[in-house]
Parts: structure tokens; C-alpha cells; sequence
């Protein structure tokens, strides 16, 4: 295939723009593949995004694919995409560590998790692993295992986490489609973070498989430069897989389905603090901003509350609890070797009372009733993703303010794990520091689509900055309008 593109082109293709020139063979695979490797080599140093490059299987597949292509018989939607997966999902061919050192490295890594066994199947190119916390305990991304991963934008920052590895790749586009994990906002920090775009599918509608320790707080979901590439990969990751004891709504739908042209008749609520959130100023100011994008597309906003008091104590008390189920499978000496911060909520977990579990229980059917109901008055909830800038990387709080915990400054995203709702973060602008700020868009369960659509609308209209590539402390910014 002919190649008319420059390096630097390639590294701002999207994958619906990849897939295109596949198409009309314009572009091959493996030349695509072969510049992300390239540019992996470059900045992951600088970004410890990968835990795992895959060099030799992603060059190996990417031929397999450009043939296919050649002879205009591509065997899936995804054929040739340059695709990570996230350190915590089995992946045949590649070590699943959980950004742990209480694991062997040895393997064998034989089974693919379901997320990684669709994806392979429509033909994405796994490139490696990218990196999480130890089993994604934590808003941030570093562990004793892998080391420090830090955001694109700032190399002084931290890329949020849990899915740190994956945002941070992708705002890179090292790789186009990026597999994330969400528990307690373990995607969208991350995208409010990094620039980039990411959902938290309503729970079932992506399978998951082993469990997560966190129970049913945890969805699998995309991570892209864009929302339309979420689309795409969403169309492959949600379908049912047998493995999965909790697959939600079995009904499927074309996540790529045009949205609307405007928005009259949609009536959309915005919280600007959910009624007890502190929120930087320059952060409100951004995301006043869009929503102001939201009237202009003909919708109605009302600016109010939820009207719900804020759920910490019901979110950690199944946090810890979740954290537990690890400790139980490890003896003294693997506890040993844990960050000493998932060591110490494990321990919290063991001292949660049965009574204590069932009222937290309780008091999420409680919370998500109340969002059920909240929505047949609206289509979506509009809110910040994060109330905070990135902060300096290998903290799990500010080093300078009153956090004490990750899920202190992180209010507005893990609410909707304990409903189960489809959440999702746009980019939305910049900081007073020219630091990313991100759209928090909540929709009804299993109305995805629309959370989904507004995305698709709204990034359209919004200025879009990427880091054009990692300097020693901080990026150039290219502005993508």
C-alpha cells in the first residue's frame, strides 16, 4: 500500500480516520504499527504508560492484517487498529501483572479475558499492556512494580489513574483504542487528566471476566482521542460473553448512530457541584462554558442538584470490602510486598460489620432509585469530571491541601459506580495552566447512546488541544480546532 502520509500525520490519525485509508489503501497497517511502535520507543520512557510492548506479536499481526486488506477481505471492524490493553484484563500472549509484585512473571498467559478475546477477533492490534496501580486501588497510576506513570502534558503530573497507563498513551495516540477500567472513576480521571475521551458504559453492558474484586462497583470501557473511536470500539466490546455471571440488558445497538442534529426537546440538568463540591474556578469556568454549547444546540438546561448527600461512607465501606477479597488470597509474606495504602484499606475491609455491609448495601438501591427517578425528569446530568488540576505525580493526594484519601478529590465520579449509570468525560478546554479540564455527561442506565451522541455533538464544537509530544518537564500544546 501506498504510504502518502508523514510520521507526524500518522500520530494524529484517529481510528475511524485509520480504518478509512485501510479502505481505499491508502495506508498499510504495518506502516501504521510500526510508527506507534516507533513513538512508543520515544516517549514511553518519559511516560512509563506501558507495562508490556508487544513489539514482535503487534509487527506479526499488523502483516496479517495488511494482507487481508490488500485483497479487500479485512476480518473484522478493527482490523489493523493499533489497540493497549490494561494491565489488570488477561490477555493470551501477554503478561497480566495487576501492577503487582505478589505475582509470578512466569505466566502462562493463555486465556483471554472477553474484552481482549472481542477485540482480537474484530482484528485490533494488541501493542501491550498499559499500566494501573496496584489492582487499580487508587485515582492515581504508579506502583513498586512498574514504577511512576506520568502525564503527557507535564511530566511532572500525574496522568490520574486508575487507567493512567491507557490515558496517557492515548492522549499520545500511542495506539488508538485503549481498553479502561472504571470503579470508582478509574476512566474518567484519567480523561479529565490527559484530554482525552472515555466512558463508563452502564454496568453489564461489557463483559468482565474474572470478576473484579470491587464487585459490581467495576465497568470495562474505552479510552480514545475521540468519541466517535469509543463508538467504534464499543460496537466490538459490548456483547455478551458467557463468562460473565453479571451481564446487564442483553439488547444491542449501533453505538456509531448518528446524533441528532440539535438538541430541542432535551432537557439536561446541570450540577455545578452536586450541592457540596468544592470546584476550582477556572475549572467552573470551562465547563460553564460548554454547557452554554449545549443550550446554543437547542436543549434545556436547568442549572440544579441531584439533591443526593454525598455517599463516601457507602462507597468506601464496599471499597474496602472489595479490597479484602485480595488480601484473603495472599499469604504474609505476598501482603508484604503490597503498597502499603491498599494493605492498609484491605485491613479496613476486615473490620466492616455484616450490618455495615448490608446498610451500605441498602443505601445504594437507595441512591440509585433516586437516580432512576431523577431521570424521568431529565436526559442527562451535566457536571465537572474533576474539581482539581493534575497534581505533581507519586502522591496519591495534593502534596499541598486537605485530601486525605484518593476519593477526596475525586466526588463527582465515583456516585455513579454505586448506580451503575453511563458516565462519561470530554475534553472541554484548559486550565488557567493550559492543563486539560474535562465534561462529566451522566445518562440514565442503558440510555449509553445518548451520553454518547451529546459526546459526539459537543467535541465538534469544542476547542480540542493534544500534546504534540513529551519534552522533558512539559508539551507543546497543538491546537486541533
Amino acid at each position: 500500500m501506498a504510504t502518502p502520509f508523514l510520521t507526524s500525520s500518522l500520530a494524529a490519525l484517529t481510528a475511524s480516520e485509520a480504518l478509512e485509508l485501510f479502505r481505499r489503501k491508502a495506508l498499510s497497517p504495518l506502516t501504521l504499527v510500526k510508527d506507534c511502535l516507533a513513538r512508543i520507543e520515544r516517549d514511553n520512557p518519559k511516560i512509563n504508560a506501558f507495562s508490556y510492548v508487544a513489539s514482535e506479536q503487534a509487527l506479526e499481526a499488523a502483516r496479517g492484517s495488511e494482507t487481508r486488506w490488500l485483497t479487500g477481505a479485512p476480518c473484522g471492524p478493527l482490523d489493523g487498529v493499533p489497540t493497549t490493553i490494561k494491565d489488570l484484563t488477561l490477555t493470551q500472549g501477554m503478561p497480566t501483572r495487576w501492577g503487582s509484585m505478589t505475582g509470578s512473571s512466569e505466566g502462562p498467559w493463555e486465556i483471554d479475558a472477553p474484552v481482549s478475546q472481542h477485540l482480537r477477533e474484530a482484528g485490533a492490534v494488541f501493542i501491550g499492556k498499559t499500566t494501573s496501580p496496584e489492582f487499580g486501588w487508587k485515582g492515581v497510576t504508579d506502583n513498586s512494580l512498574h514504577g511512576i506513570t506520568r502525564n503527557p502534558w507535564n511530566t511532572h503530573l500525574t496522568p490520574g489513574g486508575s487507567s493512567g497507563g491507557a490515558s496517557a498513551a492515548a492522549a499520545l495516540n500511542l495506539g488508538m483504542l485503549h481498553q479502561g477500567s472504571d470503579a470508582g472513576g478509574s476512566i474518567r480521571i484519567p480523561c479529565s487528566f490527559t484530554g482525552t475521551f472515555g466512558i463508563k458504559p452502564t454496568f453489564g453492558w461489557v463483559p468482565q471476566w474474572p470478576a473484579s474484586t470491587m464487585g459490581t462497583l467495576s465497568h470495562l470501557g474505552p479510552i480514545t482521542r475521540t468519541a466517535e473511536d469509543s463508538a467504534l470500539m464499543l460496537n466490538v466490546l459490548a456483547q455478551p460473553d458467557i463468562r460473565d455471571g453479571y451481564s446487564g440488558n442483553p439488547r444491542r445497538f449501533d453505538w456509531l448512530t448518528p446524533p441528532p442534529s440539535n438538541l430541542k426537546g432535551w432537557r439536561i440538568a446541570f450540577s455545578p457541584n452536586l450541592g457540596y463540591i468544592d470546584v476550582a474556578p477556572d475549572i467552573a469556568a470551562r465547563v460553564e462554558e460548554s454547557v452554554g454549547l449545549l443550550k446554543e444546540l437547542g436543549a434545556t438546561v436547568d442549572m440544579v442538584d441531584p439533591e443526593f448527600q454525598n455517599p463516601l461512607n457507602t462507597f468506601n465501606t464496599l471499597w474496602f470490602v472489595g479490597a479484602t477479597q485480595v488480601l484473603e488470597q495472599l499469604d504474609s509474606e505476598q501482603q508484604a510486598r503490597l503498597d502499603p495504602g491498599f494493605l492498609d484499606i484491605g485491613h479496613r475491609g476486615m473490620r466492616v460489620s455484616l450490618r455495615d455491609y448490608l446498610a451500605a448495601c441498602r443505601e445504594r438501591e437507595q441512591l440509585t432509585a433516586h437516580m432512576e427517578q431523577f431521570h424521568q425528569r431529565y436526559d442527562l446530568l451535566v457536571t465537572p469530571t474533576m474539581p482539581i488540576s493534575p497534581f505533581e505525580a507519586g502522591h496519591n493526594v495534593p502534596p499541598k491541601g486537605h485530601f486525605q484519601d484518593w476519593v477526596d478529590w475525586t466526588p463527582f465520579s465515583y456516585p455513579f459506580n454505586l448506580t451503575q449509570q453511563p458516565a462519561a468525560s470530554l475534553p472541554c478546554g484548559l486550565d488557567n495552566s493550559g492543563l486539560p479540564v474535562g465534561l462529566h455527561l451522566v445518562g440514565p442506565k442503558f440510555q449509553d447512546l445518548k451520553v454518547m451522541q451529546v459526546a459526539r455533538l459537543l467535541e465538534l464544537r469544542l476547542p480540542r488541544c493534544s500534546p504534540q509530544h513529551v519534552e522533558d518537564d512539559t508539551t507543546k500544546l497543538v491546537d486541533r480546532t
